[in-house]
């Protein structure tokens, strides 16, 4: 897969987003858009918190409340995955395969893509359980940041 700019690789993410809500029947509401542009431009994984500071900057109105609910919702169509320590749940807008590494100590979380010839794969017996719809690897431990 080849590698896009940023902002080439956060629009092809929005472009996705906006097909997968026509293709849901769902309204691209502003708020939706925000939250979504909220997490789909950044590589931090922010936390709902954190998309709901940001988002206030363009839409003073929105609760924190909506930004969860939507988040969830973002969650449920496919377009997010939450990651991290369940106490503090973040969220990735890439949907390119990829793990993450979290840190069970400042909670931080780092993305881990394949090398070239690499691939994320599961036991086959996993699709014996039913329809194989997202792979969710993380691999807990301290951070190179937290160990110094």
């Amino acid at each position: 897969m080849p590698l896009l700019s940023p902002a080439a690789d956060v629009q092809m993410r929005l472009d996705y987003f906006e097909t997968r809500c026509k293709e849901l029947g769902l309204r691209i509401t502003r708020q939706r858009q925000e939250i979504f542009r909220a997490v789909a431009q950044s590589n931090a994984h922010p936390s709902a918190e954190a998309v709901f500071l940001q988002v206030r900057e363009s839409l003073p109105n929105v609760s924190l409340d909506t930004v969860y609910r939507t988040l969830s919702s973002l969650e449920e169509m496919g377009l997010l995955h939450q990651v991290g320590l369940s106490s503090k749940a973040r969220f990735d807008g890439d949907l390119r395969p990829h793990c993450h590494f979290v840190c069970t100590k400042c909670g931080e979380v780092y993305d881990i893509f394949p090398q070239e010839h690499e691939e994320i794969t599961w036991p086959l017996s996993a699709q014996n359980a039913g329809e194989i719809r997202q792979v969710n690897v993380q691999f807990k431990g301290i951070c190179k940041n937290c160990t110094h």
